[in-house]
């Protein structure tokens, strides 16, 4: 299978969540950031970490510049003739995702703009905390059946201040969240494994979990030494499979090493997420060397 963070869900399509945005103002970002933003595509183009893609880009992004400064997130998709795409199929209930989370891992967000007539997506937006921002877009352009399918491209902001950037938290098998408690159960494997979570609530199992995006709940993974980053939808159907206390994915890293994992689940009318550090360990291969913590190599879709 080809080196990259892959994220399967049982007997279902992975799906890969990234987004991008912009706002007031100036281009968010400086010359070196959108310079590296170009080039991450040597580096991960298949785990989000690129503007561009199979002709598409994410560009004019612009966002606030201070933290608690509101304002709005604003950018734009160009297809392959430089011109802003307007048509996007829907997936998971929503023509685009938006994912947007600090250098360190923290400031995790999952939402969904709107799209004006002339291709701008834009979302009110006010930035909690300085720092260094990776923003993410998963979408899939509308074509006549001859086009790329979903893409995932990113870019970086940078919002001033001096920013408290957070040691990644120990693994750990439980999380609380709003009043929930999560446990997971599995390991994080570069040879693939299965991954189950439990939700309860003051002690009692979470048996009546509400649709979100189509879904009982969402895993989105990032690997903490890039911030590479997938997402997934659990084993089963809305109406089909039990809502609840216990939601499945079957996972596999690309590579050894620490990675952060947020679990979106929908309960009494609001979205709650569960936050897991998990480390794939190195494991020998068969010509007794062994798997690195480095970005993934290129090569082949999903």
């Amino acid at each position: 299978m080809q080196d990259r963070l892959k994220f399967a869900a049982f007997g279902g399509a992975l799906v890969v969540l990234f987004g991008a945005a912009l706002g007031i103002g100036a281009l968010v970002g400086d010359p070196a950031e959108r310079a590296a933003d170009r080039t991450t595509s040597s580096a991960g183009s298949d785990t989000g970490l690129s503007e561009t893609r199979s002709g598409y880009t994410l560009t004019d992004l612009t966002a606030p510049t201070e933290p608690n400064q509101a304002g709005a997130l604003r950018f734009r998709i160009t297809g392959p003739d430089g011109a802003p795409v307007v048509g996007f199929r829907t997936q998971h209930d929503k023509k685009l995702h938006l994912i947007i989370v600090r250098s360190d891992a923290t400031q995790y967000r999952h939402v969904h703009p709107t799209m004006d007539t002339a291709g701008t997506w834009s979302i009110d937006w006010t930035w909690a905390q300085p720092g260094t921002y990776r923003v993410f877009t998963d979408f899939m352009p509308e074509t006549d059946g001859s086009g790329p399918g979903g893409l995932v491209l990113s870019r970086t902001v940078s919002v001033t201040g001096t920013a408290a950037l957070q040691p990644l938290p120990p693994p750990a098998r439980t999380a609380a969240t709003d009043g929930y408690q999560v446990t997971a159960t599995g390991d994080l494997r570069t040879a693939g494994s299965e991954l189950r979570f439990t939700i309860t609530r003051d002690g009692t199992p979470v048996t009546n979990l509400e649709p979100y995006l189509g879904a009982y709940a969402h895993l989105v993974a990032l690997r903490a030494n890039d911030l590479a980053y997938l997402h997934v939808h659990p084993e089963g159907e809305i109406g089909r499979t039990p809502a609840g206390p216990e939601v499945a994915f079957h996972a596999q890293a690309p590579s050894a090493g620490p990675y952060r994992l947020y679990l979106d689940f929908s309960h009494g009318g609001a979205v709650h997420t569960a936050e897991f550090t998990m480390e794939a360990p190195t494991v020998e291969s068969s010509t007794g060397s062994s798997t690195s913590g480095g970005a993934p190599h290129q090569g082949g879709g999903h």
